[in-house]
C-alpha cells in the first residue's frame, strides 16, 4: 500500500489532468487534520459519491464533528472520484484516499459508510474496489478496516448485507461512540491476534447494531422470503432503531469548500422527525419521534456559523420545516438579530396546511426564489389515500398568497403511481397546474410562474404501502406523456423522472439478500454513478437479473400479501407492522389520520423505545404526540 507522501507525489502528476481538481485535494478551511501517529482510532467516513453531493450532506458533517472531539480518534473524509479521476488513478495506481492525510482507505480502522438512497449500492462497491479492500465481508480479516453502514437505505440492509460488517439502524450521534468504543477495547487487548468474529459478536450486543453474518436467511419454495435465523443465541431476535432523546447541539465549524456544491449554504436541523404520517412517506415514519431544537439553540448556532464559515445562507433543516411550533418566531428572530448582514434564510420543506400568513410575512424580507410547495397528488380524493387531506380550496387560498408577496415562481410536486390512483387523477395534475398560474396571472400578470416536478411512486419499506405493486415502465411512460401534452404554454416547466430510474430504486428498496449477487454482476457490467441520468445503465442490470437467474418483476411489480414477511421485517423502525397494515387498509377506504400531535393512534413508537430504553438506560425518551 503506498505512504500518504507517495499518494501525494502521484497526485500531483493527475491532478492538471481531470475536470474539478479541488474535489480531490483537501485543505479546506476549517478541515480537522490530526497527527496520525498519536491518534489510536482511526475512522474513514465514506460517502461514496462525488465531492460536490457528499459535501452537502449534513449526516457526514455531524459525525466528523463529534468523531474528532474524542481526543484519541480521528475522522477524515473520503469520497468516490468522477469518472475521469478513476481512470487516471487506476492507471497511476493510486488507492483511494482520505482528503485530510492522504492515507489509503484500508489504512483506517474503521470506514463509516452513508448510504442514504440506494442508487449508491455500485458506489460503495466501487469504492471498496479502489480501496483495495476484498468486497465480500467473509472475505476480509483482522488485517481490513470494520466496514459500518448507517443511513436511510439501510432500514433494509438486506441487499447489501454480504459487503457489510455492520449497520448501523437509526441516528449516530451516540452509537458511534459506543461503535468506537468497542474497537477500541479490542485493540487494547491486540485485535490482530484475535479472531475476526469475536469483534463482530461484540458490535452485535450494542443495541441498534445489526451484524448480518451473523443470521443466516430462508426462502419459501416460490422464492418469497421466509425468515431471518440468528445463528448465535447471543444476538437479538429485532434490531431496534436507535434514537438520540435529545437533539445534541449542531456543528458550526462546516468545513468550506473551495469548489461549488449543491448546497452551498449552512444547514442546521432545527427538528427531527414528523407527526403527519404521510402514507408514502419513509423518512416520516423511521425519523420518529419528534424532537425540537429551541429559537435560542438555533440562533446560538448561527451566530456561531458565520463567523467560522462566511456562509451568508442558513438552511432551516426538517422533513417539514413550517411545522417546527416557533417557526414564525424564529424566522423573525433571525430577521431581528442579523439585520444589515446580508443573511439569507431557506425554509426547503414546508407544507401547505401549515404554511400561515405568518410565515410568508416573516420571510417577506428573505431574496426572492422560487417557493416550493408539495401536494403530491392532485385531485383531493388521491390527496385522503395518502394521508395529505389538503382541499383544493385550501391550496389555492396559500397560492394567492404567495404571489401577492412578491414571489413569482411556484414549484409543485406531484407524484404519478400512487395507489388507486386513475387516469382522471393524472389528468388532474394538469388541470390543478394551471389553476396554479391562473392564480398567480391574476396577481402578477404574466410573470407568474409554475414549475411542475413530477416523481414516481415506489414503495417503501416500513411504510404502509410496503405492501403494494409498482407501475410498469410502460405504465409510467404512458402518465408522463399525457402530462408532457398537457403541461404545456405560458407559465408552465414540467421535469420528471426517468421510469428506468424508478425501476431501479423499486427493485433495491424492497429486495433481499440475493440482491447482493445481481448489485455485483451489475457493478461487473460498468453500473456505476447510477443517481446520475448520464450514466444510468439500466441494461447493465437487466444483464445481472438474467445472470443470477432472478425475476426483477418480482420485487417491483408484485402485490404483496397481507401476512407476507419480509427481508427488513427484524429492523424495528418504531412503528409496528400491525399498525402499519391498519393505516394500508384505511388508505384504500381513503380514511385518514389527523397530526398525530392531536391524538395519539397507539403506532407502537413508545412500547419500542420503551424497551430500548432499558438497553441504554441514559437516555430521554418521549413522544410529543402524548407528552
Amino acid at each position: 500500500m503506498l505512504t500518504p507522501q507517495e499518494i501525494e507525489n502521484r497526485l500531483a502528476l493527475i491532478l492538471p489532468t481531470v475536470d474539478a481538481p479541488g474535489r480531490y485535494n483537501g485543505g479546506e478551511f476549517n478541515q480537522v487534520v490530526k497527527n496520525w501517529d498519536n491518534v489510536q482510532t482511526k475512522v474513514a467516513l465514506l460517502f461514496p459519491e462525488i465531492y460536490d453531493l457528499a459535501m452537502s450532506n449534513l449526516g457526514i458533517m455531524i459525525l466528523y464533528d463529534l468523531i474528532n472531539q474524542r481526543p484519541h480518534t480521528l475522522a477524515e473524509r473520503v469520497f468516490l472520484p468522477w469518472v475521469d479521476m478513476e481512470k487516471a488513478m487506476r492507471q497511476a495506481e493510486i488507492p483511494l484516499y482520505s482528503l485530510e492525510t492522504k492515507h489509503a482507505l484500508a489504512d483506517f480502522d474503521l470506514i463509516g459508510v452513508s448510504l442514504p438512497y440506494e442508487s449508491l449500492y455500485t458506489n460503495l462497491l466501487n469504492a471498496l474496489d479502489l480501496g483495495g479492500i476484498p468486497l465480500l465481508s467473509a472475505d476480509r480479516t483482522s488485517g481490513h478496516p470494520l466496514i459500518i453502514a448507517g443511513g436511510h437505505a439501510t432500514f433494509n440492509p438486506e441487499p447489501v448485507a454480504a459487503y457489510v460488517d455492520a449497520f448501523v439502524i437509526g441516528e449516530g450521534e451516540e452509537v458511534i461512540h459506543e461503535i468506537v468504543d468497542c474497537v477500541e477495547a479490542f485493540k487494547h487487548s491486540n485485535v490482530k491476534t484475535l479472531e475476526r468474529e469475536k469483534l463482530l459478536l461484540a458490535l452485535a450486543q450494542i443495541p441498534g447494531v445489526y451484524v448480518p453474518a451473523l443470521y443466516q436467511a430462508h426462502y419459501h419454495t416460490n422464492g418469497v422470503f421466509s425468515h431471518l435465523e440468528p445463528l448465535s443465541n447471543d444476538v437479538p431476535q429485532t434490531i431496534i432503531k436507535r434514537i438520540v432523546g435529545e437533539l445534541p447541539p449542531p456543528p458550526t465549524r462546516f468545513i468550506v469548500p473551495y469548489i461549488d456544491t449543491v448546497h452551498n449554504r449552512a444547514p442546521i436541523e432545527i427538528m427531527r422527525g414528523c407527526t403527519r404520517g404521510c402514507r408514502f412517506c419513509h423518512a416520516g415514519i423511521v425519523n420518529r419521534p419528534v424532537r425540537e431544537r429551541s429559537v435560542e439553540q438555533i440562533l446560538t448556532a448561527i451566530e456561531e456559523i458565520i463567523p467560522h464559515t462566511g456562509y451568508s445562507e442558513v438552511g432551516l433543516l426538517s422533513l417539514s420545516s413550517s411545522d417546527y411550533s416557533h417557526v414564525v418566531e424564529l424566522v423573525k428572530a433571525i430577521n431581528e438579530r442579523f439585520q444589515g448582514k446580508n443573511i439569507a434564510i431557506s425554509l426547503p420543506s414546508l407544507r401547505i396546511e401549515s404554511l400561515s400568513v405568518k410565515l410568508m410575512d416573516a420571510l417577506a424580507g428573505q431574496r426572492r426564489r422560487g417557493f416550493t410547495l408539495a401536494p403530491e397528488a392532485a385531485t383531493e380524493r388521491m390527496r385522503q389515500t395518502i394521508n395529505k387531506p389538503i382541499s383544493d380550496a385550501q391550496l389555492l387560498e396559500t397560492v394567492r398568497e404567495i404571489y401577492s408577496r412578491g414571489w413569482h415562481t411556484i414549484k409543485l410536486y406531484f407524484m404519478i403511481g400512487l395507489p388507486t390512483e386513475t387516469l382522471e387523477d393524472v389528468q388532474a395534475i394538469a388541470e390543478l397546474s394551471k389553476a396554479v398560474r391562473d392564480e398567480g396571472a391574476k396577481i402578477i400578470g404574466k410573470r407568474a410562474q409554475v414549475h411542475v416536478s413530477i416523481g414516481t411512486f415506489i414503495p417503501k419499506p416500513h411504510t404502509p404501502f410496503q405492501w403494494v405493486a409498482c407501475d410498469t415502465i410502460e405504465i409510467i411512460q404512458n402518465k408522463l406523456n399525457r402530462l408532457k401534452e398537457e403541461l404545456r404554454g405560458w407559465g408552465l416547466k414540467m421535469n420528471w423522472n426517468d421510469p428506468r430510474e424508478t425501476t431501479h430504486e423499486a427493485w433495491l428498496t424492497r429486495g433481499d439478500r440475493r440482491m447482493a449477487k445481481v448489485i455485483y454482476h451489475a457493478w461487473k457490467n460498468g453500473a456505476k454513478f447510477d443517481a446520475w441520468r448520464e450514466h444510468f445503465n439500466f441494461q447493465a442490470w437487466i444483464d445481472a437479473f438474467e445472470e443470477v437467474s432472478l425475476n426483477p418483476d418480482f420485487y417491483t411489480h408484485r402485490q404483496r400479501s397481507a401476512d407476507e414477511v419480509f427481508p427488513w421485517d427484524h429492523i424495528n423502525a418504531g412503528v409496528s407492522k400491525k399498525f402499519l397494515r391498519q393505516d394500508y387498509e384505511w388508505s384504500q377506504e381513503e380514511k385518514t389520520r389527523p397530526d398525530c400531535r392531536e391524538k395519539c393512534y397507539a403506532c407502537g413508537i413508545l412500547p419500542t423505545f420503551n424497551d430500548l430504553r432499558r438497553q441504554v438506560p441514559d437516555e430521554a425518551w418521549y413522544c410529543p404526540a402524548v407528552k
